[in-house]
């Protein structure tokens, strides 16, 4: 997989939640010296004296050669499984690494599928793969003998995750195209410099006769498929060559284990082992050099771990769960990125904001707070506070001062709204048992006085955390048709059943095409991310060009530093032009519309495809994530990818994406029987 904002990332920091076979994108790199043939057979061509001097390999169990391969897949990575429908293991060419080729597409006819043999969701995995006993891959002249060759036929095992079409591999599951750099036969290099070279690794090599040459080594350059490689002679017939000794080694047993190997960069670090104090120096190790955003944020490394060293410390002195895990909370709550998260202490919330007075406020865009919601039997139902009313004092304290001195609880944040509505939800949360005194103004009524004690409910919390309430049966993209004529589409998730997805996504597109449908409405405001790239993806069905999205660097140990690939941007791939929408678009979002929610609004704002509406921002989360261990079962989820627009500029991180009409949050839109954005968004289309 090429990589793309968000969850899928080059092999040397891959986190994905696509994780799957990486494919390396195109670096410009002279290609080696080897001669091209068409796919398939040989064309006729036949040099039998051409490789006559060429030392035969040595080759061990010779049986005649491999008839069917066997192994597993071991994975650590957290998003591995995110969102894969229709994993897939296949025999996978390897002439685009020949070629140096990062585009090229593994023809349909090459991809051999295995099987899957155990249960897909626990690692490891098995899998088998019975071999075609003429395999139509492309053929590859490898020899350097300066002539042209039939040549051989290159495979690697590799595991892929199908998306789009049938069950075979095209452009858009490739990810563009390329060759494997995680969970294949074959080991690359690490170090970005290398751009994607081979290290080690195995692959099966198919000679169409007893003439054909193949490297048994990787020669002073340390580069396979290069002018100085060592070549022997293979016998006809499927070879399997194990590149992690040199020179290689030739094995013809009849079945072979090829295992497919999980990077170190993609692998999840796992610091649960370690005492406290030093799982908290490796986690500051890790964040300091990978964190992508440290001088954009103004983070000083140095004394966040000075700071807090001491109380990790002192959990370890006195073997005292609580205290590391309060030290873990506020090392996390002081990084300013709505990405980041782990370490919440469940105990502490219950106890300082378990308590709910009943109800929840919501602040309109003239500074006035009202209640949204009253929980039957609630202290403030039975207080007479209704909703509608406005909430002038809490606590003795104004209603603004009141919410800006609040602690928000779902924190840290990245941007100033989504922190201010989240301050909201917690500014009427207490410790149970708190009595609280309110000032407010019921609809049509004086000021009143009501003293409420807190009691321990969530019910209000929950019932105000975002836009409409999800049920769980929601599909991840779900559409109907507005009497207005126009269609109205939900995409709830970029990290649901990406294959179900996608199906629904093109039956929408098909059906919107063949009822000549006026208009789309996209709403994305529950929609908290996912897969950056099958956010691209999808954005690209309602666009003619495959237009630069931007990029996304990653900390890389031997570059020192955050490393852009010069050579490759993010880019649409486009779907089949009858799959494509060109009609008006009104997109809908909020800061519930997170992540690779994010970048698809911002895709589709490109070339003013789209006209975009909210009451908000989005919520400003712009880079691919990773997740690793610490101690007590703790998972730390913190920000690797430094997204950027094709300027090179940081474009959502901190800022979010603005809607070109920002509908002011009146009282009328918070209790109105409308829904004041879809009502905006007909408004809009119906008077272009």
């Amino acid at each position: 997989m090429k990589k793309s904002t968000l969850f899928v990332v080059p092999v040397f920091a891959l986190i994905i939640s696509l994780a799957c076979g990486l494919s390396i994108p195109n670096f410009d790199t002279p290609e080696p010296s080897v001669t091209p043939l068409p796919t398939g057979e040989s064309q006729g061509i036949t040099h039998p004296d051409d490789n006559a001097n060429l030392p035969d390999a040595v080759v061990v169990n010779d049986e005649g050669g491999p008839s069917v391969v066997r192994g597993e897949v071991a994975y650590t990575n957290y998003f591995f499984t995110a969102g894969v429908a229709q994993p897939v293991i296949i025999l996978e060419d390897q002439a685009g690494f020949i070629d140096r080729d990062r585009d090229f597409i593994m023809p349909s006819a090459s991809q051999t599928i295995g099987q899957i043999t155990s249960d897909f969701f626990t690692s490891p995995f098995t899998y088998s793969l019975a071999l075609p006993v003429e395999p139509q891959g492309t053929l590859r002249d490898v020899d350097n003998d300066g002539g042209p060759d039939t040549g051989v036929m290159v495979f690697a095992v590799a595991y892929w995750n199908n998306i789009w079409g049938d069950p075979f591999l095209e452009e858009r599951d490739l990810s563009g195209g390329g060759w494997s750099g995680a969970y294949a036969s074959t080991r690359i290099s690490e170090d970005a410099q290398d751009k994607g070279e081979y290290v080690g690794g195995q692959v099966l090599v198919y000679s169409p006769d007893g003439n054909q040459g193949f490297p048994s080594g990787f020669g002073e350059d340390g580069k396979l498929f290069t002018e100085d490689d060592p070549i022997v002679k293979l016998p006809q017939g499927y070879t399997f060559v194990n590149m992690d000794v040199e020179p290689f080694i030739f094995d013809r047993s009849r079945e072979v284990v090829m295992e497919l190997y999980e990077p170190s960069g993609t692998a999840m670090d796992d610091f649960s082992d370690l005492s406290y104090a030093e799982a908290f120096d490796a986690m500051i190790d890790k964040m300091r050099r990978e964190y992508a955003f440290t001088e954009y944020k103004g983070i000083d490394w140095d004394t966040l771990h000075a700071t807090y060293r001491p109380q990790f410390e002192e959990a370890d002195r006195r073997g005292d769960t609580l205290i590391y895990l309060r030290a873990l909370s506020a090392v996390i709550q002081s990084i300013p990125d709505g990405h980041v998260s782990g370490g919440f202490v469940v105990n502490d919330f219950w106890d300082q904001v378990g308590g709910g007075l009943g109800f929840n406020l919501r602040e309109t865009s003239d500074g006035r707070a009202y209640v949204t919601y009253v929980l039957p039997n609630s202290p403030a139902e039975q207080a007479g506070i209704q909703v509608g009313a406005e909430i002038l004092q809490i606590d003795g304290k104004d209603v603004t001062r009141a919410i800006d001195g609040t602690l928000p609880w779902f924190g840290p944040y990245s941007t100033d709204h989504a922190r201010r509505l989240n301050q909201m939800l917690f500014a009427v949360r207490f410790p149970p048992g708190e009595r609280i005194a309110v000032i407010y103004q019921n609809p049509g009524s004086g000021q009143a006085t009501a003293t409420l004690q807190a009691v321990q409910e969530t019910e209000s919390l929950f019932a105000s955390l975002s836009y409409g309430e999800l049920t769980g049966f929601e599909l991840p993209v779900q559409y109907t048709l507005l009497d207005s004529g126009y269609a109205y589409v939900q995409i709830f998730s970029f990290l649901d059943n990406d294959l179900l997805s996608i199906q629904l996504w093109e039956r929408l597109m098909t059906n919107l095409n063949e009822n000549n449908t006026p208009a789309l409405i996209i709403d994305l405001r529950q929609n908290s991310g996912g897969s950056g790239f099958l956010a691209d993806q999808m954005a690209a069905y309602l666009f003619n060009e495959e237009l630069t999205l931007g990029s996304t660097g990653y900390y890389d140990e031997e570059y020192g530093g955050f490393y852009f690939d010069p050579d490759y941007e993010d880019q649409f791939i486009l779907p089949p032009e009858n799959l494509r929408y060109h009609g008006p678009v009104m997109v809908i979002f909020g800061p519930d519309c997170a992540s690779a929610c994010e970048f698809f609004a911002y895709d589709l704002s490109l070339q003013g495809r789209t006209s975009s509406i909210g009451h908000y921002p989005t919520a400003g989360l712009g880079g691919s994530v990773e997740v690793f261990m610490m101690p007590e079962g703790e998972d730390i989820r913190f920000t690797i990818g430094r997204a950027v627009d094709s300027n090179g500029e940081i474009h959502i991180e901190g800022k979010g994406v603005e809607p070109d009409i920002l509908i002011p949050l009146t009282y009328e839109a918070l209790f109105g029987d409308q829904d004041v954005l879809l009502q905006a968004a007909i408004d809009y289309l119906d008077g272009r």
